[in-house]
């Protein structure tokens, strides 16, 4: 039998941040497309929350076909500047044009984590934290993605806060963890009490 935790994600983040907590998993991302699954929900008028939640729910369900018995983690993230919600950038002219947007104001990041296991949600968790850019000028964003390069295309912000986009900050409130993209403190909470985890 294979492992019985599963992340279904990609995110080299969010591998890092259960490994550094000593979890014992394997990894089998999702291959559901997020845009079109978004899309009806925004339309629906759902929040950027909400959002997380149903793509988190969604990604895991989605891998916990294949791994029959195994508890399974979804996550995902959303970012949003009032109204309007921001996806990875497709290039760096993309990232530029993000990171224009956001400079100089307060943008919310929430981030979803859901465990799911033979197509049931058994539990759901959404965090949010708030950051504010610096004023940014068009020259430093420039010379910014200069140097970070094909990272800042990695993350919906274009910046990874753990890096140099800190460079990019001017405030953050909020869990150290939901900025990068899991809500580890929840998780791990949750994974002791289902025995999961030594506690």
């Amino acid at each position: 039998m294979g492992k019985p935790i599963v992340l279904a994600s990609g995110s080299v983040h969010r591998r890092e941040l259960l490994q550094n907590a000593g979890i014992d998993f394997a990894v089998d991302p999702s291959t559901l497309d997020e845009r079109a699954l978004e899309a009806p929900l925004t339309e629906s008028g759902a929040t950027p929350e909400d959002v997380a939640l149903i793509l988190a729910e969604a990604k895991a369900a989605d891998v916990s076909e294949r791994h029959p018995g195994a508890l399974v983690i979804g996550a995902d993230q959303t970012l949003s500047l009032g109204d309007e919600r921001f996806h990875k950038p497709a290039d760096m002219e993309g990232a530029r044009r993000a990171l224009l947007k956001l400079s100089g104001r307060t943008h919310v990041l929430s981030s979803a984590v859901a465990l799911v296991r033979d197509g049931e949600t058994l539990w759901r968790h959404v965090d949010q934290a708030r950051i504010t850019l610096r004023d940014l000028s068009p020259a430093f964003i420039g010379r910014y993605l200069a140097e970070v390069g094909d990272a800042a295309l990695s993350s919906v912000g274009s910046y990874q806060v753990e890096r140099q986009g800190i460079q990019l900050m001017e405030r953050i409130e909020g869990d150290f963890f939901t900025i990068i993209g899991l809500p580890v403190l929840p998780l791990v909470a949750e994974l002791r009490r289902r025995g999961l985890v030594d506690g």
